[in-house]
């Protein structure tokens, strides 16, 4: 487990907060444009334009040989799904995880939509335990705090939802490089991880599913879904740790 973090200077958060700002942007951008027949190289291919036309280098692009701009993971996939020919259904669920890069400096998001606005309830619901539990994490990223208290009120949330969190894919910190110490899990005991202090940049990416966390890889070597084949849902946002509490770096200027 990384058990580090690096505190950033403010020259390196005001190009955090920079790309923070693009992608998020991207992302709001892109999730208005999402309906059936579109494929996910179309909706990968918007979020690279949209990044570069902002002065921004897409973040995920070729790095440890990933192929897309963005992870678009769709129903049972958790995360790292491959952008390609897949047409998006209505009552999808697609989760798009992006990142920006700003002189040097990364920031990584995601959220989880569904196409043309499905009547399940649980979809709906799973999107909604995975987003709040991301507001829950982001709300216990204190300076003082253990990671641990972040972890175990993400977990506790949603295991009291119904619903699981996955243990073997988890959050980080985030600067430099994508990915930096230390590690973020969505579970465990309050007195665990690394100490948060004022400067530190992580980012908190509760993995939800519908039925147990237990994960599988696909045959290309990068999907990863419920081993037991129900749903999931992926939030996240890059956080800095300051005197005055969280900021998420991660938010649309407008």
């Amino acid at each position: 487990m990384l058990t580090e973090g690096t505190i950033k200077t403010p020259e390196q958060i005001s190009l955090m907060r920079e790309a923070g700002d693009i992608v998020a942007r991207a992302i709001i951008s892109c999730g208005k444009k999402l309906q059936s027949g579109v494929k996910t190289s179309e909706v990968d291919n918007f979020l690279r334009e949209y990044i570069e036309e902002e002065g921004a280098k897409p973040a995920f692009l070729g790095l440890y040989g990933f192929p897309g701009t963005a992870c678009i993971s769709i129903n049972e996939e958790i995360v790292h799904g491959i952008p390609g020919d897949r047409q998006l259904l209505k009552g999808d669920l697609i989760s798009i995880d992006c990142g920006a890069i700003v002189g040097g400096m990364y920031s990584d998001h995601a959220r989880t939509f569904i196409i043309e606005n499905s009547s399940d309830e649980v979809k709906k619901k799973l999107i909604s335990v995975a987003d709040k539990a991301l507001e829950i994490g982001i709300k216990n990223s204190v300076s003082g705090n253990r990671i641990g208290v972040l972890s175990n009120a993400i977990e506790e949330f949603v295991l009291n939802e119904g619903f699981d969190v996955v243990r073997e894919y988890v959050g980080h910190g985030i600067g430099s490089a994508l990915h930096e110490p230390p590690s973020v899990p969505n579970f465990g005991k309050k007195d665990e991880g690394a100490l948060l202090r004022v400067g530190m940049t992580i980012a908190i990416e509760p993995m939800v599913t519908e039925g147990k966390w237990q994960t599988k890889v696909m045959n290309d070597d990068w999907t990863i879904v419920t081993k037991d084949g129900k749903l999931s849902s992926h939030s996240e946002d890059t956080i800095l740790i300051t005197e005055n509490g969280p900021e998420v770096l991660t938010k649309a200027s407008n």
